[in-house]
């Protein structure tokens, strides 16, 4: 396919991917349930957290943690007892994400909300920056602070080159804004055209086999490659291509 007839079939692709049907066999069901924005923030960031292998199993493990938070999330991080968090010690949520990444979590956004009013606070773009890499690592550092702790591998940098995906994601879930009913876009100070694709087994697949990136790891170089063709594609809203890319995988249609 050339230029023109690749952005046409991917263009198609989104369109049928983007809509309310995708959201009960995704992760994105879980902040989907609330209606106000930090429910959404912190269902949401937790969700994307844990979002990697089987999403029947994502989507469960996250329902353990909105139980244990009283399917009241905000409420929970702004009023929980030491007693709440103690009993989540020894506790299995999400394969190696455990009861006490999980404290970890909530105490860390009890500081933040303390003292901002949207976890969108944390992830904005400075006026010379053209996607999130910086940004990421700004809230990494402001989420997980200075002190060494087990939690730090599940909040992934991209100074390390890391493809930070499941931050992406919820990037895209938070930010993106078409009317579609899949994604939120709750967060108004940053703009789409700064998205990228989150990239994972499937997103990464179908990407090469159509010949949009060359590069064989799934990191943040990869992802400034994908950048740079998708943005061609639509510089205004790029994000709107992992529907494509990710619908194409799960379904293997191209295979």
């Amino acid at each position: 396919m050339n230029f023109e007839e690749l952005r046409d079939f991917l263009n198609e692709k989104a369109d049928v991917y983007n809509n309310s049907d995708f959201i009960q066999d995704d992760p994105i069901q879980i902040p989907h349930r609330f209606s106000l924005k930090q429910d959404i923030e912190i269902a949401g960031f937790l969700a994307a957290t844990i979002s990697w292998g089987n999403r029947k199993a994502i989507i469960k493990s996250a329902d353990k943690m909105l139980d244990i938070m009283g399917n009241s999330p905000y409420d929970f991080v702004m009023n929980y007892s030491e007693n709440d968090l103690k009993m989540l010690e020894g506790k299995s949520i999400h394969r190696t994400f455990n009861g006490e990444d999980f404290a970890y979590f909530i105490r860390q956004f009890n500081r933040i909300y303390r003292n901002n009013g949207s976890l969108e606070d944390l992830f904005i773009i400075k006026e010379s920056e053209t996607n999130f890499y910086h940004a990421i690592e700004r809230f990494r550092i402001d989420f997980l602070k200075t002190e060494k702790h087990r939690s730090h591998k599940h909040v992934s940098s991209p100074y390390k080159n890391s493809s930070s995906k499941r931050i992406i994601m919820f990037l895209r879930w938070m930010v993106r804004n078409d009317n579609r009913g899949v994604d939120f876009g709750i967060w108004s100070n940053i703009e789409s055209k700064n998205l990228s694709i989150p990239l994972d087994v499937h997103t990464g697949n179908i990407s090469r086999k159509l010949g949009l990136i060359s590069r064989t790891q799934n990191d943040w170089k990869t992802v400034l490659e994908l950048d740079e063709i998708i943005r061609k594609f639509d510089d205004k809203d790029p994000a709107k291509y992992d529907f494509a890319l990710f619908g194409l995988g799960v379904t293997k249609e191209l295979f």
